[in-house]
């Protein structure tokens, strides 16, 4: 009961806002809250700031323990210490001279990565303590990786300087990590950097992502009992402890969700009336843009923080370092934030709370508490703004807002390239409707700005690299997105937004069914086995889909996947266009613009008119993606654009047959998602 009201007195007081409570600690009536207390022996750290006590191991950094709400241990005490909370790496060393790798990227992955390694501290120091603030580093070194061979760290040439914060009055603790290679060192690939906390089983079972997306979720034990479906993520429960799971598919990636909107997600104890919950309030430090799929929380029950991962990108997104490529990044401050409230209220009021608490410490970022001085303070950014205008002269004759464009800075690179960026920072926000955008927070550094927007196809950038310096504040003025466009449209399939949720996407088989998304259109997708459904609708002949008779959202599958035969093999499927044309121009170009949400281990071979599958086709993308979004229920992994020259001697007056071939059909997840497709004619004399 001391712990409840201390909270409630805490948050009463500072409006919920531990994140600002720092800057203002001379200031603030701290109400009786206790002092932050650091606590050191040879084997462990303890810091307590009243409301909760989280005990770490010394100096390896494991988190053991975590008191609070009247729980002494909310983490798993039934695993060992070092598997409770931790930080691992994903990681491997380039491959060489392998010849079965084939030329047009479809063999084997360039880099065989290792088994996650365990980030184990060799070294622990105090780096500030006061009556207000407590900040802990547990460090790794290479060289002491190399000389301490009990450390299980496998030699990955990287240094690692992961820090812990407690503040006055806070219900909760900051982490963050400082990760360096230094110059010379060898050429490694990273696939996923996070942190993990692992919760009592027998205390949570009540997770919660967003408003529509929480539920009671199975336990470990129904995984094991269960059984596997195509791959290992997904189990069907046949056995759960708690019979009103039985039937329903259990798969980590059926809760998966956007960087955009990855900020705040955890569980929910019920007998205890506690609340735990990673808070992310800056994406700056995750790679490859705000529609960057990854994990979130699953059974175990388990929480994530995703640092950096190549989910629904694949080796696109590896983080691939050359020989003596030195690199520095910080990844956090992100917040473990624990709340209660007392046995006679909703427990589900603890998501609320927390969706308040993140809204709190998104607006007081960038922190000015850490000390590390490769975190700048806010007086140490910069600001870009200006307004998105776009311009397609065949739609309209002046520019027009581009409203709720996203906009961003990366690392410099062409149009689009931020997606496969892995290694520096991003900043991103999402336009007004007048196309009006302001970027805060910004790094020291050089940057490339870029925008895309629902409604166009293809990549803004601003033709000039943006140099932001300490301080500065830059206003770019109108820009102008004149997007990909040859000529005026003929006829359009989709709406170019870089995701195939418009299309057509079949219920699940009944057996088959993850029950939240069962009356949710928003997130059907997310439904094990959708793929195996196209050979349920299409079991000898593929889609033909006829332009100004058939309806895209009804009639057009949402993957371009292998059908299923008989004897349980896959083969390659072709779909088809059919359009009519009043009168060809023969010595004209048109174009086919071709824009894909997806695409894994996939080949799109385009043929017009004159269909033969031996013969050569008109275009194809030659091998393309690894984002597996098809197996791992996304509706869109990269995006990819093709503009696609056709000669009018290619076409016909009158009716015309375009074909679609994915020739990669040995695998069920082979295939592409579309987000948008248009044809258009030759472009008019007077533009």
């Amino acid at each position: 009961m001391f712990v409840f009201l201390t909270t409630v007195v805490c948050e009463l007081l500072i409006g919920h806002c531990c994140a600002r409570m720092h800057s203002v600690a001379k200031q603030v009536d701290h109400g009786g809250s206790p002092a932050v207390a650091l606590r050191v022996t040879d084997k462990e750290v303890v810091m307590d700031n009243g409301i909760l006590q989280v005990t770490f191991l010394k100096p390896q950094g494991f988190v053991t323990a975590i008191k609070f709400g009247g729980l002494e241990n909310l983490l798993e005490i039934r695993n060992e210490e070092t598997n409770r909370g931790y930080w691992d790496i994903v990681w491997g060393e380039p491959a060489s001279g392998n010849s079965s790798i084939e030329a047009d990227g479809c063999g084997p992955t360039l880099c065989q990565y290792k088994e996650s390694w365990l980030v184990v501290g060799t070294g622990f120091k105090i780096i500030k303590e006061d009556e207000n603030h407590a900040e802990i580093s547990f460090m790794t070194t290479w060289s002491s990786v190399i000389q301490n061979s009990s450390s299980n760290n496998h030699g990955l040439p990287l240094n690692v300087d992961r820090r812990f914060i407690m503040l006055r009055g806070c219900s909760g603790f900051y982490s963050y990590g400082i990760f360096e290679r230094k110059k010379g060192w060898p050429a490694i690939d990273i696939a996923q950097i996070r942190a993990v906390y692992k919760l009592q089983r027998d205390k949570f079972h009540y997770m919660a992502l967003s408003d529509k997306i929480q539920r009671v979720m199975p336990m470990p034990e129904d995984r094991e009992t269960g059984e596997p479906l195509a791959y290992k993520e997904a189990v069907l429960l046949t056995h759960p402890i708690n019979p009103t799971l039985k039937g329903e598919v259990d798969d980590k990636y059926q809760y998966s969700c956007e960087d955009k909107d990855n900020k705040v997600h955890g569980w929910i104890s019920f007998n205890a009336q506690v609340g735990f919950w990673v808070i992310t309030p800056s994406n700056e430090f995750r790679s490859a843009g705000p529609l960057k799929q990854d994990l979130t929380s699953h059974v175990g029950p388990t929480t994530l923080a995703m640092f950096h991962s190549n989910h629904y990108a694949g080796k696109d997104l590896a983080m691939s370092f050359q020989q003596g490529e030195p690199w520095k990044k910080v990844f956090g401050p992100f917040l473990v934030h624990l709340n209660s409230v007392p046995p006679h209220e909703d427990p589900l009021k603890l998501w609320r709370q927390a969706e308040e608490k993140m809204i709190v410490e998104t607006k007081s970022w960038p922190y000015h508490f850490p000390a590390s001085e490769d975190f700048p303070k806010s007086n140490q950014r910069g600001s870009v703004e200006g307004r998105l205008l776009v311009h397609d002269r065949f739609l309209n004759e002046n520019p027009k807002p581009g409203s709720f464009a996203w906009v961003g800075l990366a690392a410099p690179g062409k149009a689009g390239s931020w997606q496969r960026e892995t290694k520096g920072y991003q900043f991103w926000v999402q336009a007004d409707k007048s196309g009006s955008f302001v970027i805060e927070g910004i790094r020291e550094g050089s940057y490339s700005l870029y925008a895309f927007l629902r409604g166009f196809v293809g990549d803004y950038k601003y033709q000039s690299n943006i140099i932001i310096l300490p301080g500065s504040s830059i206003n770019l003025g109108n820009l102008v997105y004149e997007p990909p466009r040859n000529g005026p449209t003929l006829w359009e399939i989709g709406i170019p937004d870089r995701s195939a949720a418009e299309f057509f996407i079949p219920d699940p088989r009944p057996n088959l069914t993850n029950r939240l998304y069962l009356h949710d259109e928003q997130n059907k997708h997310r439904q094990y086995g959708l793929w195996d459904r196209y050979t349920d609708i299409y079991p000898r002949h593929d889609l033909v889909y006829t332009i100004g008779v058939n309806n895209y959202r009804r009639d057009w599958f949402f993957a371009q996947v292998p059908r299923r035969t008989r004897n349980m093999t896959y083969e390659m499927t072709t779909w088809q266009i059919v359009f009519l044309l009043e009168a060809v121009r023969k010595g004209r170009n048109y174009t086919l613009q071709i824009a894909l949400a997806a695409a894994a281990q996939a080949e799109l071979q385009i043929r017009f008119n004159g269909h033969k599958l031996n013969a050569k086709p008109d275009f194809t993308t030659g091998c393309i993606g690894r984002d597996n979004a098809i197996a791992r229920h996304g509706i869109h992994g990269l995006y990819w654009l093709f503009s696609i020259d056709v000669p009018g001697s290619w076409l016909v007056s009158g009716s015309n047959r375009i074909f679609l071939t994915q020739s990669r059909g040995s695998y069920p997840f082979n295939g592409v998602m579309y987000d948008y497709i248009r044809f258009e004619g030759p472009p008019r004399q007077d533009f």
